[in-house]
């Protein structure tokens, strides 16, 4: 019997900070069971893309890389959330994207039509610093069909390799980069826009206050200097005291 190795050796901290995969709603998150719910939201057409869809962009990112483990790169709620198995955990420095809130949610995630919410997502430029999650090759369909379901659900983003500095050596993750042709992701919003919807946005899967707080949590927790995550939960607090 294979030894089991202690996912977390490396970076101790993060132990209790990251939800369990077997204890996840994305685990079985399934979003055909959505699609009544999103017309009693008043989302009118398409809201997902079709599993046939969803399935081709899955095979063709991961075509070449099913040899070997697989590692991937989490920048926002993977981080304490990641839904699928994983073997080993580092803080991960990738260049040439950065972390952005662009992700506008009227979906009942975060955030309804009548009052938006806000996440994060990965966009072009700068330098983004998160966590590389390793899945073992043994596990990769099962658990890579898990995380398409999750990020890949409506598009907003482009499955996209990505080359990340650890500790341990430079690792290629796959990640999600916003998809700018997707209406949900909102390159536009003015820096108010971002700190109401964050202050107000609520779903199912609580607030976008609660979801920048988990955010800003893990990078204390990582000794990550995101000044712009900070000053935006900074802001967003203030506006809930006020309120």
């Amino acid at each position: 019997m294979k030894a089991e190795t202690d996912r977390f050796a490396h970076h101790p901290e993060l132990r209790g900070k990251i939800i369990d995969p077997q204890q996840s709603y994305f685990r079985t998150f399934d979003p055909v069971d959505f699609d009544m719910r999103m017309k009693e939201l008043g989302i009118r057409g398409p809201w997902r893309l079709t599993d046939e869809k969803r399935e081709a962009t899955r095979i063709d990112t991961l075509e070449g890389h099913r040899d070997e483990d697989l590692w991937v790169f989490a920048y926002g709620s993977l981080m304490w959330d990641p839904g699928f198995e994983f073997e080993d955990v580092l803080k991960a420095h990738v260049p040439g994207y950065q972390r952005a809130f662009c992700l506008k949610d009227e979906l009942g995630a975060r955030g309804t039509l009548e009052v938006p919410g806000l996440m994060a997502a990965l966009d072009t430029g700068g330098e983004c610093t998160g966590l590389a999650f390793r899945i073992a090759k043994e596990h990769l369909e099962k658990e890579t069909e898990i995380l398409w379901r999750r990020e890949m659900v409506t598009g907003v983003y482009v499955p996209t390799i990505v080359h990340g500095a650890t500790t341990q050596g430079d690792v290629k993750c796959v990640t999600f980069v916003a998809n700018h042709k997707a209406s949900r992701i909102r390159s536009d919003l003015t820096r108010e826009e971002k700190v109401r919807y964050l202050a107000t946005g609520s779903g199912v899967l609580g607030t976008s206050l609660e979801y920048i707080e988990n955010l800003a949590d893990h990078l204390l927790a990582l000794e990550i200097d995101d000044p712009y995550v900070f000053s935006l939960l900074e802001k967003a607090r203030a506006l809930v005291g006020d309120g």
